[in-house]
């Protein structure tokens, strides 16, 4: 049985003293691959160098995180995007970006302009958008209805919202939800939610380690060999076998990630 991490932060200093012994047992536990998103400016190159010591087994995203967007953003972005211009970029999308007004809303309109910016970048190198929402899902419907009919698809990473909502985000073609720790929490209502709504073809799985460890691992260091707690989980909530939920899970991620459009 095989399955993709498709969110880690695995370039993270967190991993720094056994990241080698991390990735072993990602192997071990049947993770196939792993998808790293960068944050800010300095992470694309840790992520890059991350991805370059494991070949054919971690792939980069390349992209400005909302909380990570202050004032000099546009600074930021005119930086990063030249790495796109190269006709051999490693990147597998355009990722972490999106909207976090959780803690605050001292940046709105910069986060509002910066995540518009990199949905052009989106449509312009037609790589999928690895998408972050907190506190700011109609803001981000608006800009992404704006370039429907252009986007290449993408996923909505680490949904914990209702069925309604479920129902918005599958409205965008081509678009996955990213299930992750929170599927397994005893208050989370993911299970009744996901089998309701959202058909299989429609999620990938992914850890957001160090991040949201999953049951029975709650308050560890979270890393990708943990995805298996969110296969199981996945499995008793769609009554399927764990090896459909990794079939159709890495055939989802295949699909958005790695067909060119």
């Amino acid at each position: 049985m095989h399955f993709i991490d498709t969110h880690t932060h695995l370039d993270g200093h967190e991993f720094d003293d056994d990241r080698d012994e991390v990735i072993a047992r990602a192997k071990a536990a049947g993770v196939s691959k792993v998808f790293i998103p960068s944050i800010d400016l300095p992470s694309v190159d840790a992520v890059l160098a991350t991805c370059a010591r494991y070949p054919g087994y971690a792939y980069p995203m390349l992209g400005l995180h909302p909380e990570e967007v202050k004032a000099d953003w546009q600074d930021v972005l005119a930086r990063m995007k030249p790495r796109l211009d190269a006709p051999d970029h490693p990147f597998i999308a355009v990722g972490e970006v999106g909207l976090d007004y959780y803690w605050s809303r001292e940046f709105e309109q910069e986060q509002l302009e910066a995540f518009e910016e990199q949905v052009r970048w989106s449509v312009e190198y037609r790589l999928p958008l690895m998408l972050h929402c907190r506190k700011g899902q109609n803001e981000m419907v608006r800009i992404l209805r704006r370039y429907e009919r252009e986007l290449p698809g993408g996923v909505f990473h680490c949904f914990t919202g209702n069925e309604k909502e479920a129902a918005e985000l599958l409205s965008f073609s081509n678009f996955a939800l990213g299930i992750g720790g929170v599927l397994t929490f005893k208050k989370s209502h993911l299970p009744e939610v996901l089998p309701a709504v959202v058909p299989l073809e429609r999620i990938v799985l992914e850890t957001d380690s160090p991040y949201m460890a999953p049951v029975p691992m709650r308050g560890k260091r979270n890393e990708s060999a943990f995805t298996l707690y969110v296969l199981k989980r996945l499995a008793e909530s769609y009554g399927v076998s764990e090896d459909e939920i990794a079939d159709k899970t890495t055939a989802n991620a295949e699909r958005i990630f790695f067909n060119k459009h």
